[in-house]
């Protein structure tokens, strides 16, 4: 089974949390605890291919940013996450990808941008459309999500598999393998 690891990244309080556990164990948390650093693993079959996933829910706060060059080196798909309620999220983004691609020393990785939180659409400040160009920009897919009332929750998930699929087909699994977990 091959397995792959994804990281979630984006500012404090955007939901990626939220959406991890929600995909993880299909539940909605609620309440805001800022993450310094949560793993999950999840077996789940793409196209046919059992997949293990192991997925590192970031911290989105500026205490832990020192960590975040660690993860990236060893994450094979990253998940950038803004919430459509907060302008500041949306911005921040530019950065935290321009950080990925010089720590993976690459000019293109595979990548999801997510739009969390579609549930408050009445709250939205930031258009559909803003993150349709910024995707373009970035060369990946775009996708708006709810963890809340469950929409495109998985759908992340499974446009990052096939994306690291894509780039680089079946390997030869090496006989160490390296975990997030046990990089710390």
């Amino acid at each position: 089974m091959r397995e792959y690891k994804i990281v979630v990244l984006g500012s404090g309080g955007v939901g990626k949390s939220a959406l991890t556990v929600q995909f993880v164990q299909g539940i909605f948390v609620e309440k805001y605890d800022p993450t310094i650093e949560d793993s999950y693993m999840k077996q789940i079959e793409v196209d046919g291919q059992q997949c293990m996933l192991e997925i590192l829910d970031t911290a989105g706060t500026e205490q832990f940013t020192a960590m975040r060059d660690l993860y990236m080196k060893n994450g094979q798909g990253f998940i950038l996450v803004y919430s459509i309620i907060s302008q500041s999220t949306f911005n921040d983004l530019q950065d935290l990808r321009e950080q990925i691609l010089r720590v993976k020393d690459a000019e293109d990785v595979p990548m999801v941008l997510v739009g969390n939180k579609s549930d408050l659409e009445e709250e939205r400040v930031v258009g559909t459309d803003q993150g349709l160009s910024l995707a373009n920009e970035f060369h990946c897919t775009f996708i708006e999500t709810s963890a809340k009332a469950k929409i495109n929750v998985s759908d992340i998930f499974y446009d990052i598999i096939r994306q690291i699929n894509e780039k680089n087909p079946e390997q030869k699994q090496k006989t160490k393998k390296k975990s997030f977990c046990n990089l710390l």
